[in-house]
């Protein structure tokens, strides 16, 4: 089964990914994990004014109104471009959760000029960017919101995931949609997300493979070389439509087929990009390695691997029946 988006969702992508391009991605990686946030200030409201930042806010709101479809297509290009920060908590998390009414909110945040991260039990126990986020949502037995002040930082294996425990203690509690369905878009939104960065992880190995010379011709004219790329090119292609019928129909079992499966497909093609590059991809000279660390990372956000396959093994248990990615 194909999921070819129509012209206007092209379009968008198309776009996103110029502008994505054109900020120039390893560079706003880098900056952000030293420290230095502005390249990346200057993305958020460059997205900010394409609408790209309220792609689920109502339009009644001051966002475009838009649906999970477009929220996958997007977050694959930002994937692919490897954009560091709460992407998933801002464009997928929190405008499905909140009631953009709620005065305990940011008043810019219905309309996707705020930025949010969040912790949400288990399976994100730690808030992403919370020092650069205007509001953190601890997401326990209530939803509060959080105005971060000094957060206790751990150290990731990603510099560029700057991960903080936050404690919500009597912030004030807020409003809430179905939180069942805000943590499937969340889940969703990382799925595309990783399929973005498995792409991209293709694209720099079959790069380095064309240049890469041995025995007096590329690499990449090596038969062996061929079929490990074409493996991870067969996963990403398996994986693509799983996403896509995911955005199509949201739920607990779609959702975390996508997830497992764009996380297989994104894993297999870093280690595949790491071994045709070898140690050069580990330095922190190659972009490569961005992507690496990255992905290892997403895998585990989210739902574990383990979690979401118990998870699709109890909702086929229950209905048998049930087909993954059927409209």
């Amino acid at each position: 089964m194909k999921f070819t988006p129509d012209t206007e969702q092209q379009d968008m992508t198309g776009a996103l990914h110029d502008l994505l391009t054109k900020a120039g991605p390893a560079d706003v990686t880098t900056d952000w994990a030293h420290g230095d946030g502005e390249r990346w200030r200057e993305l958020w409201r460059e997205l900010a004014a394409m609408g790209v930042s309220g792609l689920l806010v109502a339009e009644s709101d001051g966002g475009l109104g838009l649906g999970p479809v477009e929220l996958a297509a997007c977050l694959e290009q930002f994937g692919r471009a490897g954009t560091p920060g709460p992407l998933v908590e801002s464009l997928a998390f929190a405008p499905a959760l909140l009631q953009p009414a709620d005065s305990a909110l940011p008043s810019d945040l219905a309309a996707g000029v705020a930025v949010a991260s969040a912790a949400v039990h288990e399976h994100v126990p730690l808030a992403l960017d919370a020092d650069r986020s205007d509001v953190v949502l601890v997401c326990d037995e209530q939803v509060r919101a959080v105005t971060p002040h000094e957060p206790v930082r751990y150290q990731a294996a990603d510099p560029a995931r700057r991960l903080f425990r936050v404690d919500a203690g009597q912030a004030p509690v807020v409003q809430q949609h179905d939180f069942a369905r805000a943590f499937d878009l969340g889940v969703l939104g990382c799925a595309a997300y990783l399929l973005g960065l498995g792409t991209r992880c293709l694209e720099l190995a079959t790069e380095h493979v064309r240049q890469r010379e041995q025995f007096g011709k590329p690499v990449g004219e090596f038969q062996a070389v061929k079929h490990q790329l074409a493996d991870v090119l067969l996963g990403l292609q398996h994986a693509r439509p799983v996403v896509r019928g995911a955005a199509l129909r949201p739920g607990a079992l779609d959702v975390s087929a996508a997830k497992i499966v764009a996380g297989e497909a994104a894993h297999r093609a870093a280690r595949t990009a790491l071994q045709l590059h070898g140690a050069i991809g580990y330095t922190s000279e190659h972009e490569l390695h961005l992507w690496l660390l990255r992905t290892e990372a997403l895998r585990r956000s989210w739902g574990t691997p383990d979690w979401h396959r118990r998870r699709v093994a109890r909702e086929l248990t229950d209905n048998p029946d049930a087909n993954i990615g059927a409209a």
